[in-house]
């Protein structure tokens, strides 16, 4: 059964607002769904049954399909399908969606509040997300509009901005936009305090670096003190060289195997990929996590263990990264039968017995063998020279 659900956004100036067609998916309704905001809109007399959003939100589901069939509306804010619950139902019940009806979004609301060409502006989400996924897109120049958890939210990341560096980017909340209760405040991160902020805000940030800020691109190689680690990692040359053999795409899902700090499968993460870190280390493990939230990828699946067991009942990749131990019984053989067809792994070693390994699986499934030599500038007394750090030898192969 198919074409049951409506889905219909409201704006802040309410029901007097909607077009006929989304009042009659409202009006004939068998079953109201929303939030209680929403459903206080409704008439006390209309008959529909209601039902609110259920914690954890995955219980909906659930509630929803058990009225498969009848006429049933969703309530919610603005645009359902931008971060709204519109693309939460489309996961899971894609088939059931009649209709979406959608009222401005509170990107396009701010937008036009802030006077920045939408298509110039990132649109993120902090509801229900840990804050730290901006960090990313923290950089000069760039014009970030944000959903919020609530009041606090501004100040939150008004402080978030101003440890980074950038407590002279303009941080402004918008309140209840559309609506008779619209209000705005305004103020250089750095100077924000803790005024009061409406629940309802969507916060506009112009991002402008102090002196000496440090910014780090999203480009693959980052310092090798961005990140927390005891020494051992892929160190930032050879980093970037993995990462573009990886060749990470939006949306794609690694395993960094070995993961170490999580260097690999963080960088991979900026570039707009999921990744999985699989490290036997706990205190590997903790900087790893640490590494994640500092560096904008707090959504980073760790699991602590010794592949390949490790890997068992995991999604399966789109690439793999084996930092270390390809030699280990079972590892490549486990990693490469979980591969998705058409996906890429890439092996570093640097060790003899670990190049044999590789020069004997590039001889029976092919690929690419590179060595990868770098030197950095080191002092020699009053002078400077070249200190080679240790060979790697890398395979790449696509199944």
């Amino acid at each position: 059964m198919s074409g049951w659900l409506n889905i219909v956004g409201i704006g802040e100036d309410g029901l007097e607002a909607l077009s006929p067609a989304a009042r009659s998916l409202i009006d004939t309704a068998e079953v109201l769904v929303g939030g209680a905001r929403h459903l206080a809109m409704i008439a006390a007399d209309h008959p529909a049954e209601r039902l609110g959003w259920r914690k954890p939100f995955a219980d909906s589901y659930a509630a929803i399909e058990g009225h498969a069939g009848k006429r049933v509306t969703v309530l919610t804010t603005g645009d359902p399908m931008h971060y709204g619950v519109g693309a939460v139902l489309s996961h899971r019940m894609k088939d059931a969606i009649a209709v979406v009806i959608p009222a401005p979004s509170a990107f396009s609301l701010a937008a036009a509040r802030m006077r920045w060409p939408l298509q110039d502006v990132a649109c993120l989400s902090v509801h229900g997300r840990p804050a730290e996924a901006l960090y990313p897109h923290i950089h000069p120049g760039a014009r970030l509009l944000i959903l919020t958890n609530g009041r606090d939210t501004p100040a939150q990341i008004a402080g978030m901005l101003t440890a980074r560096g950038f407590g002279d980017s303009r941080v402004t909340a918008l309140e209840h936009m559309g609506g008779q209760r619209e209000a705005r405040h305004e103020a250089l991160a750095k100077d924000w305090g803790d005024g009061p902020v409406a629940d309802l805000n969507t916060i506009a940030v112009d991002c402008v670096a102090a002196p000496g800020a440090r910014i780090l691109s999203r480009v693959a190689g980052l310092p090798d003190d961005a990140f927390e680690h005891d020494g051992q990692m892929t160190k930032r040359e050879i980093r970037a060289a993995t990462l573009a053999a990886l060749a990470p795409l939006p949306g794609q899902l690694l395993w960094d195997v070995g993961a170490g700090c999580g260097s690999v499968a963080i960088e991979w993460m900026r570039a707009g990929g999921r990744a999985i870190a699989v490290e036997a280390n706990p205190d590997r493990m903790a900087k790893a996590a640490r590494n994640a939230a500092m560096l904008g990828v707090p959504e980073l699946k760790l699991i602590a263990g010794t592949a390949p067991a490790a890997l068992d009942g995991l999604d399966s990749p789109d690439a793999i990264f084996i930092g270390g131990g390809i030699g280990a019984a079972g590892l490549f053989e486990a990693c490469w039968a979980a591969l998705q067809p058409g996906g890429r792994l890439v092996a570093n070693t640097v060790t003899i017995e670990g190049e044999a390994t590789l020069a004997r699986l590039h001889g029976e499934h092919g690929g690419e063998m590179v060595r990868l030599a770098v030197s950095r500038l080191s002092p020699v007394g009053r002078l400077h020279g070249w200190k080679p750090m240790m060979q790697v030898t890398q395979w790449q192969a696509v199944r």
